[in-house]
Parts: C-alpha cells; structure tokens; sequence
C-alpha cells in the first residue's frame, strides 16, 4: 500500500462522525488528545470470528465463534444467581452462564432459539462452558455471514464499547490513507532498509485492520512482522527516554565522598559475621561511585536474604562520615519500619539516631521529626511520605529506594529533588529483592550501573517447596501442629483477589479463628494492612520472641521480615499470585539453622498458567530462574508492578517474546542519537507521552 503525502490540515477528535464532547473526555483520560493518538492506541488482542467451529471440536482454553440451538435455559438461584443456557449443534453441547443478566434475556434466549456465540471455553462441572460470550440472536431464513478478517478489541474504560473504538479508528485510518493525517517517519530510511521494516503508516494500517489473508495465527500471538515493526520503535522509545532520564541526572554535580570517617568504620568493625565475596564486590563499586562528582545511579538487586541492607548501611555511613544526610525509603510501612529498627539498632550505638517519618506520623511527631530533617538530621527513613511537599534536608547527599519498582519516576524524582541548600545532585542506590530479568533491565533500567548479589550468606539452607490442594487442608493443619511441637513457627499467609484492606483483613480474621479452633494449644497472631504501625510492630516482636506459634498474615509480610525461627509457610490461594511474590513471600522462612517448608495451597481446578507458576516454585528456588520465566508467562507489567511505577505499559511490546529484538535496541539507540537526536525525542514524545517529562524532554 502507498500513502499520499501528509497534509498539513489540522483535525481534532471532534471532526470525527460520533465524537462529541463528552467522548472527548473519556477519550483523553486515557491519554488520547488528538486523531493520530487513534492510530497508537493499539488493540490488546484479536478475536478470529472468521469461521464457526463444531461444539464437538471445542477445547478448554479456545476462543471460539459457534452456532446452535437453545437445547434449554434456566435461572439457577442460589448464594449467586445466574442465567444457564445449554446450546447444542448435533456435534455436541456446551453451557452458557451468564452472572450478569438482566429477566428480558431469558426470553431473548428460550429454548430454540438460533444463536452464534463467541467467548472462551472452560471446563465446567458438568462439562465445557463460556462465561458470558457475546452473543447474536439468528434469523432461520437468512445465512448471516462470518466477518471476512479478525475483529480487533481495544484496551477501554466505562462507557467506551468496542463500537465505538472501530467506527473511531476507522475514520482515522481513512484519513491517514488519505493523507490528511500527519504521522511523521521517525525511523531513518537506511534503518528501515537495513532491518526490512516496511512504513509505520502501513504497519498500523495492518494491525488495526488485518487483511482477510493475514496471518491470523501470528497477530494472536503478537509475534506478526508488522507488530515486530511497532515493537522495535516503542522499545526504542523507551530505552531512549530511561537514557534520557538518567543522561539529564549525570550531568549535575555530586557531592564527593572520598573519607572512610569513624562511623564506617566502627560499623564493620562491629559486624558479627564477615561480608560475602560478592557483597564486598557491591559495596566496593558503590565507595568507587560515591567518590565521583557526578550522581551514582545504581541499581542493586540480589535475591531474598542476599544481604542488601548491610549494603545500604555501608553507603549511608559514608554519606554521614562526609557531612551529609541519607534518605532511606520503602513501599510499605511494614517493610520501612523494618528498615527503621534494624537501622536504629546497627546505628545508634555509633550516635546516629535515625528519624522516622511516615503518612502515619502526625500532630507534634510529624513536626519534630520535620524539624529534625530539616536541621541535618544525618538518617532518615520512611515510606512514600518522604517525597511528599513540607519535607525539606539541609543537606541531602544520598537516597536509598527500596523495592523501586513500587515507586513511581515521578516519585523517585521529588525525593532526588530535596537535596536542600546545596546545588548538588544527591547519589542514588536503589534496592530490590526482586531479581530483575536481564532483558528487563536492558529496557527499564537503561543507562543505570547494576550490581548483583549473586551469593548468599553461608548457612542458608533451601526451602523444600510442596503443591497440595485446599482439600487436604486437615493434612496441613497437622503439619503446623507438628512443626510447632518442635519448637519452630509458621507463617499462614491469607490473598484475596479483591485489593481491599478492609476486605483482607475480615478474611484473615476468619481464618486466624478457624486455625485457632483446630490448634487450640497454639498461640496465633494475626497480622494485616488495617492495623496501626505500633500494633503490627507488637505482633511482630512477639513473633520473633517466640510467644506466638504461628503468624497468620496477609501479603503485608511479603518483603523486609526475618524471624529466623519459623521454619514453616503456609501460602493459601497460591495460584493467584505471581511467581515474583510466591518467592518472595517464601523467603521469609529459611532463614535459621534448620530445614524449612514452604507449602502452596491452591483450590482445585487449576488453570494452565497457574500449574505452571506452581511447578516452577517446586522445581526451583532460583530467584533469577524464576523471575525470568515470571516475565515469560506474566509479562512486565506485572513483574515490575507497573500500575504504581507508570512505566513500561508495552502497548505492543513484549519484553520476553521480543528478546531478539532487544539485543539490538542499544545499538539502535545509539545511532539515532547520533545522527538524529531530533527524532530521539519525538520518539520519546509518540510512545511515552506525559512520562516523557521525566526525562526532561
């Protein structure tokens, strides 16, 4: 296909036929604020509608188009009431359930009525069924045809339906053919010759409208040269901008902190155990960094228990021993608070007393510490509060962020900018227990050094992982019993799909209750999100002083505790977390001397993916294995937790199918910087939009 020459007419989304208004603002609450915008906004999957397959053919797990007649229909009541329909086609049945429906649908869908269906099928208890499929009522003496090519669907918000996406992307893909869209070629010709990329208008032209002859198998999969095409320019984008970002940090001045002052060296003097090999490697890389006049920006990640706090202390007291002060912050209360009594107790008998600031803190607490922050306070540690406005150092020379990737830029950026009275950048060091895929990295952290703490400090025993069902929960119950008899503890941790503390903490409650019945000489404490600071902390030194046997928890727990003692977790509902957080939260046992269990308790029938994630627990401990085939099956979002950190929303992307195309983003990069520095930005501009301001552009 060859599209004219762009004209220079401006259009606004109002021009468009069916968008008025009030569209308008749904359309830019997703970021969507002009016609090309249309053109990115990509479909997240296709369905093929193009062919009717038998009921007898289905498989659980198929995204099927099929036709029959209504065998019977029925409302089921019960603790949820639902409307059930039994289609059939003389090749076999299946069941439609509906949760959602309204009375007018039980007579749309009486029995012999003709229908054509389209939804996921799933095994059921009486069979294969869809859960609410959209559906089409037929005429008997009209042949209704199948659409000639795959239907795209659309990411969406309330009140946007898939119509409205295709009549809206229609109309624009009409006009860039037209040539009265603008939609500038920002990749350079040669490149495009080189690497045997067709025209960005093309490929979009295709991937919002494939052509009855497309390949359909490779656009389901996202693995089709057009969507390869997209991929590299957004990767590029995004891998320019994280360059960008950190290019604009470098270039200020850093304070340089050349003295090894008392403070550290009291410190190491007083360790009980010696640094491994690969801590004393960190360590050394971070003194080397934090000598140079330019800001660190370092990322340190290492698995669960690989020793990164002793890392961290190393780094504040080398800020301290040069005048300057160290702002530690974590994602969670529990987890900051933590770091706060580990600190405290390391660091005060050195004199350094270290302030503590959280949402929580308020009233004459929340003034004094402001007061002692802003007065050169030498260690401060808290949550997001930190990066909050009225939090104000004299002389911020260090920021240590924990578990990052629960932080937004944005965020990361408002703390780096407190660095008080002096003009100078403050050193970063940022921390996770999340190991990070390589190929991640390359993307997310690009332009950032990395260190790795690939060794664990002798003694650690592995954790034996086991899969059991929730029917053998009698079985499990006994296990703790067993395990408390001999002096150890256990961890019970409850997940709930609903992110509601409020609804968590009801359920840990239950189950806190129920163990308690069935373990009547056990001492049980219960931890949750609900709690305030000052009771959770009780709990958890009553924990680790071995009043109480077992800790039944939500995933508050899932990072920063260490009760050496507890040789036993019980993970409940294990299938609906990810591989990053079962590791995690299996990581707060193994700690001690002794052989520890970590037992994943899932409700049968398991899905594919979910088997998966669970076998992978048992087969290994790795972090970096598992965090590698977390990507594979999850994707990045997930692994980074990109819903807090406003990063690495891959409209095309995908980080772990597009490896190949990742070993040549830096090389590309590099080039267009070079040569085209002016189409890096626009780049940056098309693909990352807002977030781009973080990069300076």
């Amino acid at each position: 296909m060859i599209y004219p020459e762009k004209s220079d007419r401006s259009i606004s989304l109002t021009d468009l036929q069916g968008v008025g208004p009030k569209l308008v603002e749904k359309l830019n609450a997703l970021g969507i604020s002009q016609v090309t915008d249309l053109l990115f906004h990509l479909p997240m999957r296709y369905e093929d509608r193009t062919r009717i397959h038998p009921i007898g053919s289905c498989i659980p797990g198929q995204s099927v188009l099929i036709e029959g007649r209504v065998e019977h229909s029925a409302i089921v009541r019960g603790r949820r009431s639902m409307l059930v329909v039994v289609l059939s086609d003389g090749t076999g049945r299946i069941i439609l359930r509906f949760f959602h429906f309204r009375i007018y649908q039980k007579q749309q869908l009486s029995t012999g009525t003709h229908l054509r269906c389209f939804g996921e099928v799933r095994p059921g208890y009486q069979g294969l069924e869809i859960i609410h499929p959209t559906y089409q009522r037929l005429n008997d003496y009209a042949q209704e045809p199948v659409a000639d090519r795959l239907t795209p669907v659309y990411p969406s918000s309330e009140g946007l339906g898939q119509k409205n996406w295709i009549k809206m992307t229609d109309q624009a893909l009409a006009l860039l053919r037209k040539g009265k869209l603008e939609l500038e070629e920002l990749l350079p010709a040669s490149l495009l010759d080189e690497l045997q990329l067709q025209p960005l208008a093309e490929a979009l032209d295709y991937i919002h409208r494939p052509p009855p002859d497309a390949d359909v198998a490779a656009l389901i999969q996202r693995d089709h040269r057009t969507q390869k095409r997209l991929a590299l320019e957004e990767l590029l984008a995004h891998n320019l901008s994280m360059q960008k970002l950190h290019r604009l940090q470098r270039a200020r001045r850093a304070p340089e902190m050349q003295l090894q002052g008392a403070a550290e060296t009291g410190f190491m003097k007083g360790l009980p155990f010696k640094l491994t090999g690969a801590q004393e490697r960190v360590a050394r890389e971070i003194r080397e960094d934090l000598k140079q006049g330019r800001p660190m920006l370092r990322l340190v990640h290492g698995d669960v228990g690989s020793g990164k706090t002793v890392i961290a202390a190393l780094a504040a007291l080398r800020a301290v021993d040069n005048g300057f002060q160290t702002a530690i912050t974590a994602p969670t209360e529990l987890l900051a608070e933590q770091h706060f009594r580990v600190f405290s107790s390391w660091l005060e008998p050195l004199g350094i007393k270290p302030v503590w600031l959280s949402g929580k803190v308020i009233g004459k607490s929340r003034s004094e510490a402001l007061r002692r922050i802003s007065t050169g306070a030498e260690l401060v540690i808290g949550t997001h509060a930190l990066m909050q406005k009225g939090v104000e150092f004299s002389r911020l020379g260090l920021v240590i962020v924990d578990e990052q990737h629960r932080f937004g830029v944005g965020q990361r950026m408002n703390l780096l900018e407190k660095s008080g009275k002096h003009d100078k950048q403050a050193h970063q060091l940022i921390m996770t227990a999340t190991p990070i895929p390589r190929t991640l990295a390359m993307t997310a952290y690009a332009g950032m050094d990395v260190s790795v703490i690939d060794e664990l400090p002798p003694g650690r025993k592995p954790v034996k992982t086991v899969v059991m069902s929730n029917e053998r929960r009698g079985e499990i119950i006994q296990r703790i019993a067993n395990a408390c008899a001999g002096n150890q503890q256990a961890y019970w941790v409850c997940t709930l799909i609903e992110e509601s503390d409020v609804i968590e903490a009801e359920a840990a409650e239950d189950v806190a209750r129920n163990l308690q019945n069935s373990l009547g000489d056990l001492n049980i404490g219960m931890i949750h999100g609900r709690l305030k600071p000052s009771e959770k902390q009780q709990i958890m030194d009553r924990f680790k002083s071995g009043e109480i046997h077992l800790l039944v928890s939500t995933t508050v727990i899932e990072v920063g505790v260490d009760v050496p003692n507890a040789s036993l977790m019980i993970i409940e509902n294990a299938e609906r977390l990810g591989l990053a957080q079962l590791h995690q939260l299996r990581g707060r046992v193994g700690r001690g001397s002794v052989h520890s269990s970590c037992v994943l308790m899932y409700n049968p029938p398991l899905g594919g993916l979910a088997k998966q994630r669970l076998e992978i627990m048992r087969q290994t401990s790795d972090g970096f294995q598992i965090a590698e085939k977390d990507l594979e099956l999850r994707g990045p979002g997930e692994v980074l937790g990109t819903r807090q950190t406003g990063m690495l929303l891959f409209r095309v992307a995908d980080l772990a199918r597009d490896a190949g195309l990742l070993k040549m983003i830096p090389a590309v990069a590099d080039r267009l910087q070079r040569h085209h520095p002016e189409r890096a930005d626009k780049l940056i501009r098309r693909w990352i939009g807002d977030a781009s301001r973080f990069a300076g552009v």
